[in-house]
């Protein structure tokens, strides 16, 4: 399903196959649902308002997000094509600020909560743009195992 008004905000959408998964929610963001939370917004600033990993600094920084992820056991690495045995995330970065984060899904392409928009299926570099920037950092955890439970 197409929608214009998604296409507007992200040029980089039209005429490609994406796809929305879920209705508007404002309990979460696009870094909380990279995180696997559906329940809290995740994002370094304000201090006192928003979900962010204890002892990582509370700054909009790459480093600063690339620590936060470091808590759920990511790694950098260096692409954002499909690696069997790993789940990977994408931070976009407009000007070296964090803008947005992707999620890898088992089939290659990528998940996306926009804002408090819907989460998006999408081509990762659908996203570049004047809004969220380009990719900035790609990160990468082993996938748990198959029937494994948290």
């Amino acid at each position: 399903m197409v929608d214009p008004s998604l296409e507007e905000i992200f040029p980089g959408l039209k005429g490609q196959a994406y796809e929305i998964k879920s209705p508007s929610d404002h309990r979460y963001n696009c870094m909380a649902w990279a995180a696997g939370d559906t329940r809290n917004w995740w994002w370094p600033v304000p201090a006192d308002e928003d979900t962010w990993p204890a002892g990582v600094a509370r700054e909009l920084t790459v480093p600063a997000f690339r620590e936060a992820f470091a808590t759920l056991g990511y790694a950098e690495c260096a692409e954002d094509r499909l690696e069997a045995g790993y789940e990977k995330v994408a931070l976009f970065a407009l000007a070296g600020t964090p803008k947005h984060v992707s999620r890898q899904l088992p089939s290659g392409r990528w998940t996306s909560k926009l804002g408090k928009k819907q989460d998006i299926e999408h081509e990762l570099h659908d996203l570049t743009g004047m809004l969220y920037g380009s990719v900035a950092l790609v990160l990468k955890r082993p996938a748990p195992a198959a029937g494994a439970t948290a």
